[in-house]
């Protein structure tokens, strides 16, 4: 995807989410109509008959999944060095080398589900400011980099799954939706790693000073997002967004890969029309975040690794969804005696 610069970065983003595609309504529609034909009780397939609804009305044609794509962004952060994290941030890149070498978690469900996978190292050498001393980007930074992630699409596909690594982000993550949703900074702060009490109350002080920092820029939701963000926050963003302008129906993952959704949900409410939110993690404060976006989770696995592993798992679902819709005999077709 073309995407050209103004002298203002964060200019193009605020026209685009202005002007976002509607949903194919006639597609949906007609996906409707030939559901309630089909060889099972009226609503029996339950979620799966939603989302064969949903991926009609953003591909604008009958149900398919044949190029899936999971998108798996790391990057960095500077927040780190205030100890929020157990892990150091060489995990990251190490991480990113496990994912080239077949051997995470991802790799294994993305060959179990048939889906492609893409893993984008965002200048792993290069964190962004420690967001407790300053912005985490400058706004040409953060502008490039989610322009980067819209061209993360590039090479096709009719599911995106989005995904991320990033050693630390968790607290980036919390930071953002603290900015967003108010309330106070123990609310939106989990184990992520796997933090002691300690460590969790830790990272909720490190939230509630960069908050503090930055309170009078946080308005606007894409300051928010260079200021607290990180550079996977931002492609994820990217990504999001340059889906819904080529008509992509989108899986979110969890806690981390939800709070660069949000973003775009604060600048605009219908921006994540065409996403569906693949888990709910077990990080406390993302059922709440969820409930905020108006979604409904596909799963609720007890999971809160990131990787994109719970959108791929729902991405599963998703193919399935479309299978059964596209796959199914009529009443007709079948010689099945409808109700009377």
């Amino acid at each position: 995807m073309a995407f050209v610069t103004t002298g203002l970065p964060f200019d193009d983003f605020r026209a685009l989410v202005r002007d976002l595609p509607k949903p194919a309504f006639e597609a949906a529609e007609a996906v409707r109509q030939r559901d309630a034909t089909l060889t099972k009780p009226a609503g029996s397939l339950g979620r799966l008959e939603e989302l064969a609804v949903w991926l009609a009305a953003w591909t604008g044609r009958a149900p398919a999944v044949t190029r899936p794509l999971v998108a798996v962004f790391a990057g960095n952060h500077g927040v780190t060095a205030q100890g929020v994290s157990p892990f150091p941030s060489s995990v990251t890149a190490q991480m990113v080398e496990n994912f080239a070498a077949g051997g995470a978690a991802i790799n294994q469900i993305c060959i179990a589900h048939d889906l492609g996978l893409k893993v984008f190292d965002l200048a792993l050498d290069l964190p962004t400011a420690d967001i407790t001393q300053e912005a985490a980007m400058d706004e040409r930074t953060c502008a490039a980099t989610m322009a980067f992630g819209m061209e993360s699409i590039a090479g096709g596909t009719d599911l995106l799954c989005i995904g991320e690594m990033g050693i630390g982000n968790t607290t980036i993550a919390a930071a953002i939706y603290y900015a967003l949703y108010g309330g106070k900074a123990e609310d939106w702060v989990g184990a992520g790693t796997g933090h002691s009490a300690e460590g969790i109350a830790l990272k909720a002080d490190v939230i509630r000073k960069a908050v503090d920092l930055h309170k009078d820029h946080l308005k606007d939701p894409f300051e928010v997002l260079r200021r607290l963000g990180g550079r996977e926050i931002a492609a994820m963003a990217g990504a999001i967004l340059a889906a819904r302008v080529e008509r992509i129906p989108v899986i979110i993952d969890g806690f981390v890969a939800t709070s660069a959704a949000a973003i775009l949900h604060a600048a605009s409410p219908d921006a994540l029309d065409h996403c569906q939110i693949g888990h709910v993690s077990a990080e406390q404060a993302h059922r709440t975040v969820v409930e905020k976006l108006g979604k409904k989770p596909i799963l609720d696995l007890d999971m809160r690794l990131g990787e994109g592993t719970g959108a791929a798992l729902a991405a599963g679902i998703v193919k399935a969804a479309a299978l059964c819709h596209s796959g199914m005999a009529t009443f007709e077709q079948a010689g099945v005696s409808d109700k009377a």
